[in-house]
């Protein structure tokens, strides 16, 4: 007979699990060590059930079974049975505060408030310890307080993160201050101190799915180059983003005609990364990123809290406290309101898999093990790829996910999310976001990055009936590496066949093999924040540039060649023309290319294309609107087929028993036709991607066509006409044609 679990389902209640039924056991055979009494055996089959003293869940324990063998005890049963509905955080109620924290396996937890932010412990409260793992202390508002923070007391045992001298913030804190330092220290503000906020009329911004064109983007790099034409104490912050009088930011989105914006990661996260080649304390050692800087935000800290760095009032001087708070909390809603304006919807890139990694993150420090996966010995798994998995399928890091969510939609006016490696998220919890959040605003943007520590899941997000983005998309109509695999707009059908064109174009649906359920589940891109842009992947494909070539010229550079922008065209007249949402990146819409700046930063590479620019926070990442200058015909011919998709529904809301597919004698060459239900609209589009070969493509009869969309222009305005039946394209390029009712 062998032990081979223990397992801790009630504080005073363990089960055993035998690989035999065992004869007989009394509690005089067991040892529950550290030692805890034990009071009575009952034997259930191949189980027995113990009855205990209330372990103390601070400290880790094992038990020994004379005979049988030794297990560690496994508390995560009961760990997942807590749950408590208390608003957590700090909470204003009456003439208290009222302070609430989720810490159930903590041996002590203290309050430290602060006068002023540079003081080192402040006056020290405790919390007592209430029922399901919640630690509360009340105290009077008049307190001559303006930032606290909480230190919290556990075991000392290898794996554990508990340490009383690290003070942590408030992980349900609306407001932290931080310090400038890759271990990112914080002290939240006090509620009082945070003002009230006049939302005038303002509402979300409902759109349907089908009519989503959304504008991927980063607050800091809309602004931040001086080409943007925004005030210079304004660049690449919240203020900045909706400045009315410059080039750059909310005034591009309006020409662009663009109606959502998605903001890359902007709930608090930790910026700094340890130095460089440097020991940092313990295992920490830096040897990945010179430019010890985590740009894109993939590091949340804070899930209720927006970013200070993007505030005007913010200090950013290494070492320093970042006093932007509570400033950046009115600029924020302010952008929101701006972009609301403008009939723009604001959807969040939130990241609730995994957290910072080198900073006081709150949720490590507090229990993690009642917010982590971690292995059986205490490390963090980390699927992510970041360090550490957030395990939202425990009660408590649950509703934090929920709870985060619904701050954001209800205090923010957030109109959505797109949840970043959403897999490993628990669809429980996925269901609940949904379930809540449309109980709030029934038109809420839910759109997952459907692929994540391992696993690939496109149709059970649209199961859950959120948006995913589409790679089939992505893959097949540019290809997947630019210069060993090419897509469909270089004139090779790739990996594909020619069936797929119509998968692409009808949104990715089951009915042709795809994996939606409805093509407004389909979020249809051809370049995101990570990888290659599409220009460069364009320019590289096409022997313009090479990985690791030195650019010496870089407006040179920038400017596409006819062949590029031909390419760069049919790419866009592909993404504007299917049905499903649309997604483009910041700077798409003029082939903008990621050439690494000249920063002075050691082991960097000036000059060479980047293929991930999450850790440079200069002009590698900086949108430089002189690029829109220097492609200026890519730039309308966007702004036109977004125009275009605007005007005609029949393009993005038609069923697929409307279009018929053509397919010319020319290989690789595709196109459509698409007729509105009463047959008294008609459209084709007609894409020839080869390099060389004209296409003539076969149109059905029944009158006049006319020409909204060729090579060289793309809009709501006929710029010719066709009557007949056969129509050449000529090689690399596009044409979208109307007959009947505009």
């Amino acid at each position: 007979m062998k032990l081979q679990h223990a397992r801790l389902e009630a504080p005073d209640r363990l089960h055993l699990l035998f690989s035999d039924p065992p004869g007989e056991l009394s509690p005089g055979d067991i040892i529950l060590a550290p030692s805890v009494s034990l009071h009575n055996v009952v034997l259930d089959g191949f189980e027995a059930v113990v009855t205990v003293e209330p372990v103390d869940l601070s400290r880790r324990h094992s038990v020994l079974v004379r005979g049988a063998g030794m297990v560690p005890l496994d508390i995560q049963p009961l760990l997942r049975a807590l749950k408590s509905d208390l608003p957590l955080g700090c909470l204003v109620e009456d003439a208290y505060y009222v302070f609430r924290l989720f810490a159930p396996r903590a041996m002590r937890v203290r309050l430290h408030l602060f006068e002023h932010i540079e003081d080192d412990i402040g006056t020290q409260f405790f919390l007592s310890r209430e029922e399901n793992g919640i630690w509360q202390l009340s105290i009077d508002r008049s307190v001559n307080a303006r930032y606290y923070a909480y230190s919290v007391e556990g075991s000392r045992e290898p794996g554990e993160h508990f340490n009383s001298r690290i003070l942590i913030g408030d992980p349900y804190a609306r407001a932290v201050v931080t310090k400038n330092t890759f271990r990112h220290n914080g002290r939240c503000l006090l509620p009082d101190h945070i003002p009230a906020y006049d939302w005038e009329d303002d509402r979300h911004v409902s759109v349907d799915p089908a009519d989503l064109v959304i504008y991927e983007m980063h607050v800091k790099d809309m602004t931040a180059h001086e080409s943007s034409g925004v005030p210079t104490e304004l660049a690449g912050s919240y203020r900045g983003l909706v400045h009315p009088d410059a080039k750059g930011g909310i005034a591009h989105l309006k020409r662009l005609g663009v109606n959502a914006v998605e903001l890359l990661p902007s709930q608090h996260y930790a910026w700094i990364e340890p130095p460089y080649l440097h020991h940092a304390g313990g295992d920490i050692y830096n040897d990945w990123n010179p430019y010890e800087r985590n740009h894109w935000g993939y590091m949340t800290s804070y899930f209720f809290a927006p970013e200070p760095r993007y505030a005007t009032r913010g200090d950013q001087t290494p070492g320093h406290w970042n006093t932007a708070a509570p400033h950046h909390i009115t600029e924020f809603r302010d952008m929101v309101k701006a972009l609301h304006r403008e009939g723009m919807a604001v959807i969040m890139d939130v990241v609730y898999n995994h957290t910072s990694q080198y900073d006081y993150q709150p949720l490590k420090y507090i229990d993690k093990f009642c917010y982590y996966r971690t292995t059986p010995d205490g490390h963090f798994l980390e699927s992510s790829g970041c360090g550490n998995d957030l395990d939202s399928s425990m009660p408590m890091t649950r509703r934090m996910i929920v709870d985060s969510v619904l701050f954001w939609l209800e205090e923010f006016h957030i109109d959505g999310f797109r949840f970043d490696l959403a897999p490993i998220i628990d669809e429980d919890t996925f269901r609940e976001i949904r379930e809540r959040a449309r109980a709030i605003y029934p038109d809420v943007i839910l759109i997952a990055e459907p692929w994540g520590g391992g696993d690939y899941a496109l149709d059970r997000f649209s199961d859950l009936h959120y948006g995913a983005w589409n790679d089939i998309f992505r893959n097949g109509v540019k290809g997947h590496e630019p210069r060993d695999g090419q897509g469909y707009i270089f004139g090779t059908w790739g990996n594909s066949v020619p069936e797929d064109f119509g998968k692409w174009m009808l949104g990715s649906p089951r009915d042709k093999g795809g994996p939606f359920r409805s093509a407004k589940h389909a979020v249809n891109y051809l370049e995101s924040h990570d990888g290659y842009t599409l220009g460069d992947f364009i320019r590289i494909a096409t022997g313009g540039a090479r990985p690791g070539q030195r650019i010496s010229d870089f407006d040179k550079h920038a400017r596409l060649t006819e062949e590029q922008l031909r390419i760069a065209k049919l790419a866009a007249v592909m993404l504007l023309t299917a049905r499903g949402t649309v997604m483009l990146h910041a700077g798409q819409e003029f082939a903008r290319s990621k050439v690494i700046a000249d920063s002075g930063v050691h082991d960097s590479m000036p000059g060479v294309i980047d293929h991930n620019s999450y850790e440079k926070d200069d002009e590698t990442n900086w949108l430089n609107y002189g690029h829109r200058e220097v492609n200026r015909q890519l730039f309308e011919y966007y702004r036109g087929l977004i125009a275009l998709r605007r005007k005609f529904p029949l393009l993005r809301r038609a069923a697929i028993s409307q279009y018929t597919f053509l397919e010319p004698a020319t290989p690789v060459a595709s196109g459509f036709t698409v007729r509105d239900a009463k047959g008294k609209q008609e459209m084709a589009v007609l894409v020839n991607p080869n390099r060389a070969d004209a296409a003539d493509y076969h149109l059905p009869a029944g009158g006049e066509w006319r020409v909204l969309v060729n090579g060289e222009r793309a809009g709501t305005r006929t710029i010719g006409r066709f009557d007949g039946e056969q129509i050449t394209v000529p090689p690399t390029q596009c044409m979208v044609l109307l007959r009947g009712d505009s």
